[in-house]
């Protein structure tokens, strides 16, 4: 029996990763269950979110929220408070959605399909969750593997386009371990978050490192390719910290605004043209999507709050969902 050189190359990749997997993978908490909610709640988290971020939010909605009914019978408002500071609250919402979706299932789905039929999940967590909770071969790709593909076959196509996303799919379900797809796919999202760095690969440390295309041609650091995006817009916002008998002023956003609705926030100081500015407390960076945002805040004073804003105790700001900015600004109050 002839086998070919590619053949072997791939059970070489798999090879070599997953004993590298094995040895150097982190410890995260969900990495020790394959129960499919916990690893649908750690994928939803860690999107376009640090590791070292997601760790303490998942411990405390695990233990708030251990199964998808738990969640589907909370008040949403509860939900998005224990959510608060880590953004992109739509994901947060769709979670729930897709918790009440299960709980009316009776049972978590367990076919790629019915999993990427869930409100708020995509291919790349429907691929994550089906290999890692069901062993079943779907590759994942998202951008640590879409780093890690792009220099082992050395892809000069912009990864933003869709042929390119394609070709990479295809890769990845080639190289994927039909035996072990979930380690498979958290090995090759591993490698590109530890060694295979976007600035600064640690080719010497890689286990692919002899199978890596890029590597053998010098251009490691040239890949993968990014089109350049639109620069971000700048904005500057004031926000106004009014604080009167324990009570500090807040506007809820409402159902119809498209961001954050239902999140409190404090007032823009140009909502409020009759505060008497105190105290400037001090200034923060804040983005979202294409918008860099520098935002000031000064502490003031007002006799009486306008319509669409309440005074709220300080003692219940833990409990509500607040937008990040609020979060930040009320930072900068807190004595040093």
């Amino acid at each position: 029996m002839i086998v070919s050189t590619r053949m072997l190359d791939t059970r070489s990749r798999r090879r070599l990763l997953l004993a590298w997997y094995q040895t150097a993978r982190r410890e995260l908490p969900w990495r020790a269950t394959r129960d499919p909610w916990r690893i649908l709640l750690s994928e939803v988290l860690l999107q376009q979110t640090r590791v070292s971020a997601v760790v303490p939010y998942y411990d405390r909605i695990v233990e708030r929220y251990p199964t998808p009914a738990a969640l589907a019978a909370a008040p949403e408002a509860d939900f998005l408070a224990l959510w608060s500071g880590l953004g992109y609250y739509a994901r947060a919402r769709n979670l729930r959605r897709a918790a009440t979706a299960i709980a009316e299932r009776g049972s978590f789905p367990e076919t790629y399909d019915e999993i990427r039929a869930l409100p708020g999940v995509g291919d790349y967590t429907a691929a994550a969750v089906a290999s890692i909770a069901f062993s079943l071969p779907h590759a994942v790709l998202d951008g640590n593997v879409i780093r890690v593909l792009s220099r082992l076959t050395a892809e000069r196509g912009d990864v933003a386009s869709s042929p390119v996303r394609v070709r990479l799919l295809e890769t990845a379900q080639r190289l994927l371990d039909p035996r072990r797809p979930g380690d498979f796919n958290q090995a090759l999202m591993e490698l590109g978050a530890t060694l295979c760095l976007p600035r600064t690969p640690q080719c010497l440390l890689c286990p692919l490192h002899e199978h890596c295309e890029a590597r053998a041609l010098g251009i490691q650091n040239e890949l993968p390719v990014k089109l350049r995006k639109r620069d971000a817009v700048k904005l500057a916002v004031e926000l106004l910290l009014v604080e009167k008998q324990g009570r500090i002023l807040l506007r809820q956003r409402g159902s119809h605004e498209s961001r954050l609705a239902g999140f409190w926030e404090l007032p823009e100081a140009r909502l409020l043209p009759a505060a008497a500015r105190l105290e400037r407390l001090g200034s923060f960076r804040h983005s979202i999507t294409n918008s860099d945002y520098t935002i000031e805040v000064w502490s003031a004073a007002l006799v009486k709050a306008p319509k669409g804003f309440r005074w709220i105790k300080n003692s219940t700001l833990a409990a509500l969902p607040l937008a990040t900015t609020a979060r930040k600004a009320l930072e900068l109050a807190r004595p040093r």
